[in-house]
């Protein structure tokens, strides 16, 4: 069971790297992706540093998690994808947005996350 955790939860942290390094060298073909336009001059700024920071930091804590197996690195990943999908459901219902496909993947990872943190970090 710990074999299958650390894959499942290893193939997404690549993913989100991925995500992280994309938006730091074509940021044009991810936006698209994620429903975006880019925007111009600060907002572009804003958005490829914000958005890369988001995906590295994501992608990097979970792998420092699974390789460490500290507890303490499972927490900052979990709190990531929980506040992305709060501000997407907040978002749907105060401000007129898409309720996005894309907080099933959040929550699912969160919750592998939060299991992870019980069962890996106990058996290190």
């Amino acid at each position: 069971m710990n074999k299958i955790l650390t894959v499942l939860l290893a193939l997404p942290a690549i993913l989100f790297l991925t995500l992280g390094l994309r938006w730091l060298v074509a940021p044009e073909g991810v936006a698209v992706e994620f429903g975006m336009a880019l925007d111009s001059g600060l907002g572009l700024s804003t958005q490829i540093g914000d958005l890369s920071a988001f995906f590295l930091t994501l992608g990097l804590s979970m792998l420092l998690a699974l390789l460490s197996r500290q507890r303490i690195w499972f927490y900052p990943p979990i709190m990531l994808l929980g506040f992305a999908a709060l501000g997407r459901v907040l978002a749907w219902l105060f401000h007129d947005a898409a309720l996005a496909p894309q907080i099933a993947i959040e929550v699912i990872v969160a919750a592998l996350l939060f299991l992870a943190s019980r069962r890996l970090a106990e058996a290190a």
